[in-house]
């Protein structure tokens, strides 16, 4: 199902040139963000460490960073979550371009760098019309949470911010029971 388009061919040529940034195709655009810093890492590790201690491989959930998810939003659209939770058996929803059906992804995750806009904007409206159950942000550019839910109609019903100090529960739908702590999201390290 790969489409070869001059976007398509655009983004491999970008790919190949912008060795460690991350290339995807948002809405027909395409989108190059470079490689994150330590606290970023920081968060992501700590997130699949949180997910696995709550019981994801026993839920048949696989936490993963950086898989590609392929997006209805466009025909050639495709993002590459900073983290994701999917169910076992992903690989058997291979679409295109190393890509999984968006079936598969109970959760995304992204930690804000310089694509804050895109995270908060354009991401958000391609994961509501892919209809991920779960679209979770920290947005270390304004010191905040967002929790994206419920989406119908191609857009997130529900956004609910969560300011430092505070924890995010995450519903429950998700296949498994977890609380995440805003500042740990923003920061990655503990102190």
């Amino acid at each position: 199902m790969r489409h070869d388009t001059a976007v398509t061919a655009a983004a491999d040529r970008l790919w190949d040139e912008l060795r460690g940034y991350r290339v995807e195709i948002l809405q027909g655009r395409i989108t190059a963000t470079p490689h994150p810093d330590g606290a970023h890492a920081e968060t992501l590790t700590w997130l699949t460490v949180e997910c696995s201690k709550a019981g994801a491989r026993q839920a048949g959930l696989e936490p993963l960073q950086a898989i590609g998810l392929w997006l209805p939003s466009g025909p050639d659209d495709y993002a590459v979550p900073d983290f994701s939770l999917v169910e076992y058996g992903f690989l058997d929803t291979h679409v295109a371009r190393n890509c999984y059906a968006p079936h598969a992804f109970r959760l995304v995750a992204e930690v804000t760098d310089t694509d804050w806009s895109d995270v908060l904007g354009t991401k958000a409206d391609c994961y509501g019309q892919a209809g991920i159950p779960v679209y979770l942000v920290a947005d270390r550019r304004h010191g905040e949470v967002v929790l994206h839910t419920d989406p119908r109609g191609g857009e997130y019903r529900s956004r609910k911010h969560f300011k430092r100090g505070t924890s995010v529960p995450l519903p429950e739908s998700i296949g498994i029971s977890l609380e995440l702590s805003v500042d740990r999201l923003l920061d990655g390290d503990e102190d």
